[in-house]
């Protein structure tokens, strides 16, 4: 007699597949939300996305020694607190790189929205992305993601990334960015120098208008006061008054003796009127020099004041010629200059993305959000009021 053994079996099955359901059920949101994910970011990292080939390039802004001022203890404090000259050009440099007029510069040469938009990329990641448009910001933003300038403080050296989905294109796009910062610092010394120059030329002309004033006022002094200078004016006069003063006193001397040895003698008269008149003669010398308004010791005051203002304003036209003469010789020298570190590489394997990584990081970040809402879940219902 045969037996008929296949329902058993078919029971057994089933009731495998009824464990198995009822296993997927409750554990349907944990697949859709973290084992879902997971599966996409594997699939996508795995098959789509498409290789990224990193160039690095590294530089330093350098100054030529220059001979540096004597400065007090306190500024050298002051500025060694400060920021050196070279890290600001280099700080410039960065922000030009990572700028929109750098961005111009590359679409201009070597295309880079071509390179961004090849169909080397996927379709996720090549330019422009979804949801987004053919625009210049677009593609600034997109730029931003491509390119890394930084300035590394332990190195001290900038460092230049460029992102793309080939090697000769990061290649391309590293180099030019290095040609234009290159011609950015240029640029900059030109300028610096040009201004260096300008501002000199401008306190030339000032100084030089100034003592031409303070020359004019001078002679305009002297002509009014009839008077060359006062100084040598004045010794001149004291110097005759000094003489006469003499000859006086020798005539004086010369009447006394006589008045005592011959007092009737005849030339006493003529003595005494000689003496008179030479007196008549030092208070008038002494007169132009003190004593009157128009004595040459009041307008000595005015004269000194008008030749100092000269003799300051010759002195400052002097040594703003020397500044002139001193910035044009500092401007046929370059201030500042880049010297490359490390040039553009051209990269032999792709550095990104990081396939494995990144599909352990959206598994995780997956699940710590499923564990969140789900102790949240838990949370709620804990404290909801039972019916």
């Amino acid at each position: 007699m045969n037996v008929n053994t296949s329902f058993p079996i078919d029971t057994e099955t089933t009731v495998r597949r009824s464990a198995v359901v009822e296993w997927l059920r409750k554990r349907r949101w944990f697949l859709l939300f973290v084992i879902g994910p997971t599966i996409l970011a594997a699939a996508y990292y795995g098959l789509i996305a498409a290789d990224i080939y990193i160039s690095e390039s590294r530089f330093v802004i350098k100054s030529p020694d220059q001979k540096k001022s004597q400065i007090s203890a306190l500024a050298n404090l002051v500025q060694t607190t400060g920021m050196s000259g070279g890290q600001e050009q280099t700080n410039e440099v960065l922000t030009f790189v990572r700028s929109r007029d750098a961005l111009k510069a590359l679409e201009q040469y070597p295309g880079v929205r071509s390179k961004f938009a090849t169909d080397q990329a996927d379709f996720l990641s090549r330019f422009p992305k979804t949801f987004s448009n053919d625009s210049f910001e677009s593609l600034f933003k997109y730029y931003g993601d491509m390119v890394d300038a930084r300035f590394d403080t332990e190195a001290g050296t900038a460092t230049i990334m460029a992102r793309a989905y080939n090697p000769q294109d990061a290649y391309a796009i590293n180099l030019r960015l290095l040609e234009l910062s290159e011609e950015l610092v240029n640029r900059l010394n030109a300028r610096a120098q040009a201004k260096g120059i300008a501002e000199a030329q401008k306190q030339v002309e000032l100084a030089a208008e100034r003592a031409k004033v303070a020359r004019l006022a001078l002679t305009r002094y002297r002509n009014a006061q009839a008077i060359i200078d006062p100084g040598q004016q004045a010794g001149g006069v004291l110097e005759i008054s000094n003489g006469m003063v003499a000859q006086r006193a020798a005539l004086q001397a010369q009447l006394d003796l006589m008045q005592r040895v011959a007092p009737s003698n005849p030339s006493i008269p003529a003595l005494r009127n000689q003496i008179n008149a030479i007196t008549v003669q030092i208070n008038s010398q002494d007169s132009r020099i003190v004593g009157t308004d128009s004595g040459i010791a009041s307008k000595m005051g005015g004269y000194d004041n008008l030749l100092v203002e000269q003799e300051f304003a010759t002195a400052s036209m002097n040594a703003a010629n020397a500044a002139l003469v001193q910035a044009r010789a500092e401007a046929q020298r370059q201030q500042f200059y880049l010297e490359r570190v490390v040039d553009p590489n051209m990269p032999d394997m792709p550095l990104l993305p990081k396939r494995l990584l990144s599909v352990l990081v959206v598994f995780a970040a997956a699940l710590c959000l499923f564990f969140i809402a789900w102790m949240f879940t838990v949370g709620v219902l804990e404290h909801a009021p039972e019916e």
